[in-house]
């Protein structure tokens, strides 16, 4: 049976190595909404030729879709990082997670569905994803009295998003994220807010 050749191995593992550097530059340049970068400038920034990035990627949409998946798996995966604190700390912490995903990635999430395509399942099953990891942390924080009646996981994440899109930097948006947060509980009895 004929061995593979010494020089494979390396080869695979340069090959990912080439990829996971196109991605992480990819991540960095598509954070920044109001900066543009081009196909041959990421090549230029990942120091890898316009051969290895189309190899990898073959156009834009491609790249932009895998920078998407990789960070919809970290939010998923986000959600079983804490798994010996008490619900509403995980999940808050999850939200958090959620947010800076979001934060991040609006160039990404606009470039996408600036070509709406009702069959990309790139776009149209993130959110299921991101949902249907979430849904544990949500429960176990309703059940240990965490979140207020009337509130779901789809509510909790369509606030975030919007908190997200607030114009200003971290320092800005942070408080009014904590004071979304701080609502997601009930009101302590007896401290219920009074009018008049």
């Amino acid at each position: 049976m004929p061995q593979p050749a010494p020089g494979n191995p390396p080869r695979r593992a340069d090959a990912a190595r080439n990829r996971e550097r196109i991605l992480e530059t990819a991540r960095a340049a598509f954070a920044d909404p109001g900066d543009d970068v081009s196909m041959a400038e990421i090549a230029r920034r990942a120091e890898v030729g316009m051969a290895t990035l189309y190899r990898n990627f073959p156009g834009r949409q491609e790249l932009l879709e895998a920078v998407y998946v990789d960070d919809v798996d970290a939010v998923c995966e986000a959600a079983g990082a804490l798994p010996d604190a008490p619900p509403g700390v995980a999940l808050q912490a999850w939200l958090r997670r959620f947010f800076a995903f979001y934060r991040s990635k609006r160039h990404v999430g606009n470039a996408l569905l600036a070509r709406p395509d009702p069959d990309n399942a790139v776009v149209h099953q993130g959110r299921p994803r991101v949902l249907a990891a979430g849904r544990p942390l949500f429960d176990a924080a309703r059940r240990a009295g965490a979140v207020r009646d009337g509130l779901g996981l789809e509510q909790l994440l369509e606030a975030v998003v919007m908190i997200a899109r607030i114009d200003g930097d971290e320092a800005y948006t942070e408080p009014i994220l904590s004071a979304f947060l701080d609502g997601i509980a009930p009101a302590p009895t007896g401290q219920a807010a009074r009018i008049g």
